[in-house]
Parts: structure tokens; sequence; C-alpha cells
């Protein structure tokens, strides 16, 4: 029988990734099994592992996909198989969001549990919309009610006596009764005049408000056909939005961008992309994975032994860096064996990746690319020299065509890692892609777009996708699957960020 597993009740904040928690965010990699709502946002999503196990319990307005008792039971049935379940909920898990039910079923049972708790969207919606819910000069009292009620019984809210505290009110789940929300204030005495406002996709790219009063609230969510999720806000305090706004400022507000690297290799581009504002969401197209097959890895043992042949280390990536290295101790060899070597790198990123090791680059392209890289070389070396390609087993094709326009230079194409084509967030890239909400697709190579189409297949639009692409041969395989294309000058954040910034559109496509 399996020893006896654990449940985490995750508030998943209102959507950023930024405002998860650092307790959330550990245990999105430490559990086995996640069980997550809709409302959880997808930047969240996309930050989970891929290996890890998926079950989406999600609900919407008016239809649960999931009944609150099947939830329960999921719940405890991944306990006990003996998993580390993380059930992730939108927001915090004991605010609105059933999470004591949930706990009543595991203490049932006798299942081990920790509650983490998340930033509600009551707080966070309002910040992030320049709303305080509370200023020393307007108001020091907030009070949050929830606008849904439970199936089969009437609407509970004290409007009356919500009124006399005079305090900010903050309605969540309330769209669908925005007019009799608002109704009912007016007829508890609220002046019709009081400022009150409506805020949808809160802490995301698709943030807006709707600032009326109470008395037209109701009338402009309809005629902007507001939808949820969206937090209510009735108070002085929401005449300060425009002042106080601050999110839909930033730079690149708006722009909801789909990473494709392989996992763990999109921390300093995501959070630079972050920064500026943008909603930021990782789906990996291919991985990295270390060589293990024993004959391949005998080619690498054996090329490591003859180190001494060769003038010029090259390498076209950071794992390719990371891999050698790895390699290079596990044979029980250390740096000395290269203390005879000059060092190439195809840009920055790899550069520094090399710095990391108390190694500077002696060559770097201008142009962060393959045939830039084999270009530097093949006129900068001298003849005789032998170059020692350390990298992925997947192209190279363009690196490799230049160097031969050389024929004083000799060259070993080595394998140190495989790239392969995932599927494992399939059906998460294609609900992501198919609501139209993705302004960018980044793609830092050849195989990313290979591995995105993939896992689209043919029938998808390609022609409504904005590529964001780094190097020639990644744009133009973006092209052939029928992509609008913008093609970044360097493979650096700097450039990437340039290409969204800027959207000058010419007649072909987007160019940078």
């Amino acid at each position: 029988m399996a020893e006896m597993g654990k449940v985490w009740l995750v508030g998943a904040g209102p959507g950023s990734v930024d405002l998860l928690t650092v307790k959330a965010r550990r245990l999105l990699y430490e559990g086995d099994c996640i069980v997550y709502d809709r409302l959880v946002g997808e930047e969240v999503l996309g930050l989970i592992p891929l290996k890890k196990e998926l079950i989406a319990v999600g609900k919407s307005a008016g239809k649960h996909a999931t009944p609150q008792e099947d939830i329960n039971r999921i719940l405890i049935r991944e306990a006990k198989l003996g998993k580390k379940v993380v059930r992730l909920k939108g927001g915090d898990p004991f605010l609105f969001g059933r999470g004591g039910e949930e706990v009543e079923a595991l203490c049932r049972e006798k299942i081990p549990f920790e509650v983490v708790p998340g930033i509600s969207s009551c707080l966070a919606v309002p910040a992030y919309n320049g709303i305080p819910v509370t200023h020393r000069d307007y108001v020091s009292d907030v009070h949050i009610v929830t606008g849904h009620h439970r199936a089969g019984t009437s609407q509970t809210i004290p409007y009356e006596a919500l009124v006399q505290t005079g305090g900010t009110l903050v309605f969540l789940m309330g769209v669908s009764a925005l007019e009799e929300i608002m109704e009912g204030l007016r007829h508890a005495g609220m002046d019709e005049e009081t400022p009150a406002a409506i805020l949808p996709q809160g802490t995301t790219a698709r943030q807006r408000r709707v600032v009326a009063t109470v008395g037209t609230l109701a009338f402009l969510a309809r005629e902007q056909r507001v939808k949820a999720p969206a937090t209510i806000v009735v108070g002085e305090v929401c005449r300060l939005a425009d002042e106080f706004a601050w999110y839909t400022k930033l730079p690149l507000f708006g722009e909801k961008i789909l990473v494709t690297r392989p996992e763990g290799r999109n921390t300093g581009l995501t959070d630079r992309l972050r920064e500026l504002g943008a909603e930021v969401l990782a789906i990996p197209t291919v991985r990295t994975v270390p060589i293990r097959d024993p004959v391949r890895l005998k080619i690498i043992e054996e090329e490591l032994g003859r180190l001494s042949q060769y003038q010029v280390l090259a390498f076209t990536s950071p794992y390719g860096v990371e891999r050698f290295f790895a390699i290079l101790l596990e044979s029980g060899r250390d740096m000395r064996a290269l203390s005879h070597m000059r060092f190439a790198a195809i840009g920055q990123g790899t550069a520094g990746e090399l710095k990391k090791r108390g190694i500077l680059a002696d060559y770097v392209p201008a142009h962060y690319d393959g045939e830039s890289l084999g270009k530097l070389l093949a006129e900068s070396l001298e003849e005789g020299t032998r170059i020692l390609f350390a990298r992925s087993s997947m192209g190279g094709a363009e690196i490799l065509a230049q160097i031969e326009k050389n024929p004083g230079l000799a060259y070993r194409d080595l394998a140190v890692y495989d790239t392969e084509f995932t599927d494992e967030r399939k059906d998460m890239l294609r609900a992501f892609m198919e609501n139209g909400a993705v302004t960018g697709v980044i793609f830092t190579s050849s195989s990313t777009v290979e591995g995105f189409c993939r896992m689209l297949g043919a029938d998808f639009p390609y022609d409504t996708v904005r590529a964001v692409c780094i190097g020639e041969k990644t744009q133009g395989e973006a092209e052939k699957a029928g992509m609008r294309t913008v093609a970044a000058k360097n493979a650096t954040v700097e450039a990437l960020v340039a290409c969204i910034t800027e959207k000058q559109e010419a007649e072909n496509g987007y160019l940078c």
C-alpha cells in the first residue's frame, strides 16, 4: 500500500506569474500532481515543469466542468496514491475559493494538508488599475463581497449595511449580477454619482478598466461587453484611477508573448519582458537533453582525448557550454586540458556562459547567428587551424558551410547534447493560441519553429501568428509555415524587445 501523500491548497494569485508567492512557485516544482482551476493565470500554467501531471478541474460561470464533490475525490485519490498534490486555485484558497470545503474533505479522510495563501484579485486588480482600496484622505475600511450566490439560493448581499459603512466595496464574481448590485446599492441609499469601476482581466495583457458611477456602470459595462473575470470596485477611491494608473503605462503593456525556448532557458528573456509590462507564456517546443547513448558517449570521450590537436573550441549555445564542461569534468579532466585553446561563441549569451567559467571568448560575431559565426572563423583563423565545435546534434549546417569556404581550416563537429521535439504541452499551446490573445511568438531557432508547427498541426491558421525570430534561418522557417515575421538584429533580450516595441510594419511583414 502506498505511503500517504499530502495536499497543498495553493493560491495562484490573480493571473500574473510575478504575483505568485515564493512558496507557491516552489511547490509547482516540487509537487507530483497539479490540480488546477480555470482562473489560474496562463502565465502561471506556463511555469509548471513539463514532467508534472496536470489535472484540469476548471469551472466557468454557469458551467461546472468538474463538480466540487468530484474535485474533493480527486484530491483524496491522488494523495492516497502517495503523491504530493498541489491544488492550484486562482486568487486565495479561502477567499470565495471553496478551499474550506476541500479541507473538510481532507480532514474526514485524515489526509495531511497545508494552505498556501495567495494574493487576491480584490486587492491586486484594483492596485494594477491605480485604485488603492484604502486611502487616508478618502476611506479607511474596505469590504469584500461575493457577487455570485450559491445555486438554488437567493442573493443575500446586505446592501444597507454595506452602504452605511461608507467604506470601499469590492465585489468578486459579480459580472453577471452587476446591474442587480448597482441597483441594490442605490435602493439602499447610495448616491448614484458615487464613483464605481469594473476591472476585467486584471494583471494580464488584456487588463482594462471602465470607471463610471453607480448609476452608469452597468450600462457602460454592457455597452463595452465586459466579461468575467472582472473585479468591481465602488467608492471614492475610484476617482484616483487615471492619475495612479501605472501598469498600462509600461512599454509592453498589452503584449502577450509566447516563448518557445527549451525549459529552463527563458529566465533572462521572460523576466525582462515582464519588467516591461508584457504577459509572457512559456511553452517549450523543443527540449535539450544530455547524450545517453554509450556509442556516442564513447565518440565524445575519444575527442576529449585529442583536445591537444585543436586550437579553437567553438560553442553555439549556452547549454552547449554547460554540457561540454560537465562532460569534461565527468571524464576526469579540467580546465587545464583547454589551456592552449582559443574560444568562439555564437553570441553574448553563450559568451556569458563561458565567462562564468573564467573564460573570455576570443571570437563573437557581430550578428549572433550560425552563418555569422562560421564566416567570422573562416575569415579570421590562420591556415592549419583545427576547430572543435561542441554543440547540439540538430542543425548547424549554415556554420559548417561557411567554414568549408576556407580549405585551410579543419574542423570536428561534435554533438555534446541532443535537441528533441516535445508535445507535452500540446493542448495547452493550442488553447493559448486559439483564443486570439497572443500578440507574438518568440522563436530562437528553426527547431523551435518546427516544434511549434508539429504541436499545432497542419490545420492551424499560421497566418495569424506574428513570429519574432532570431536569425534568417529561423525567420525563413517561420515564413515557410505562413507566419508574419519580424527578425531581431541579434540574439539578445534587447534586440527582441526592440522588435516588439518598434512594430515597424513593412510590405512583407514586420522589420526591426
